[in-house]
């Protein structure tokens, strides 16, 4: 298959806003400022892999016809969040003349959230000073990370994790351009892993490819290095019979054998108890407390191994209080 030696979340980029999926009620009204031929500046917010970015280069492409690549740019703030990208790069576009038959310029800021305050306020008073050249649009994975005069100025866009639906349908579009043939059973599996990431699903989808043209549940699991969901089930039901030999040696065959890292191992338990709704609910609230602390733990750098082996001993001492409850 050639379409392996090209990489798939860039070959099958939306190029047009009708092109993007999932995101219905926003694109609608980012064709209404094309139609009207004015844009304010905006702020898209949402995870990440749902279509912010391209969202973006897709209203700059209808815009601007041919001349999108002159009068569109696209800077990535955690490469440099400090306040000189703003005074030097950001404002030396801002400030310049739209090309071509264009009335302003767009600036797309991707990260915007990695800004300092400082960098943010500076970007303010540009974002004042040139609103009748540049437009701007600032994508974030967290708004309550951008500074509220910024909020004030734009219209804010909230993406969504994209659905099933969405989903189903680009991967369906892929593997019939590429000539694959995928189960039913992988659909799921590309579905449950990506969590409403578009990036993460398609990326599943081309590690498999790259396997075998034929895409079955286990390559899906095994190229993304995630446990199946009744796997987690499992370890979860040995976590709540309290026995913490059988759950010590299921925990290692999933992070050492299996090779799943422990953070992406307590983000499935958390998805798995979230949706459980036979478990005792204040026995669930300490479980999902035990799940927090250990993750922030892993975040701030403690050992991996003595963690995930006390995330263990909790949970089965917070099981045993709730025995006879369960």
């Amino acid at each position: 298959m050639d379409g392996n030696n090209t990489i798939w979340i860039e070959k099958y980029r939306p190029r047009t806003l009708d092109d993007v999926v999932g995101q219905t009620g926003i694109v609608e009204r980012l064709k209404n400022y094309v139609a009207a031929k004015s844009l304010p500046h905006l702020l898209f917010t949402g995870t990440a892999g749902i279509g912010k970015t391209t969202s973006a280069v897709a209203l700059a492409r209808e815009f601007f016809g041919d001349d999108w690549q002159v009068n569109f740019r696209e800077l990535n703030a955690s490469d440099e969040r400090g306040i000189d990208v703003v005074r030097n790069q950001i404002k030396q576009f801002a400030r310049t003349a739209p090309m071509g038959d264009a009335t302003f310029k767009i600036l797309f800021l991707d990260e915007a959230d990695a800004l300092t305050n400082d960098a943010q306020s500076a970007l303010r008073r540009t974002m004042e000073n040139y609103a009748q050249t540049c437009r701007f649009i600032l994508s974030c994975n967290y708004s309550s990370k951008i500074i509220d005069p910024i909020q004030s100025r734009c219209a804010i866009y909230r993406f969504k994790p994209l659905d099933r639906e969405a989903i189903t349908e680009e991967i369906s579009r892929i593997c019939k351009n590429e000539g694959l043939t995928i189960s039913d059973d992988a659909m799921s599996a590309i579905i449950y892993i990506a969590q409403g990431d578009m990036r993460k699903a398609i990326n599943a989808l081309q590690g498999a490819a790259i396997i075998k043209s034929e895409i079955s549940e286990d390559m899906i699991y095994e190229i993304t290095s995630t446990a199946r969901p009744d796997e987690i089930l499992e370890l979860l039901q040995i976590i709540l019979d309290c026995d913490f030999e059988a759950s010590e040696n299921r925990l290692s065959e999933l992070t050492i054998k299996r090779g799943i890292a422990p953070n992406e191992l307590i983000n499935q338990l958390y998805r798995t108890l979230v949706y459980d709704k036979t478990i005792n609910r204040k026995l669930k609230v300490e479980l999902i407390n035990n799940l927090g602390e250990t993750d922030f733990r892993i975040s701030e750098g403690a050992n991996q191994n003595i963690q995930m082996e006390a995330l263990l001993a909790r949970c089965i001492m917070s099981a045993e209080k709730y025995k006879n409850t369960v």
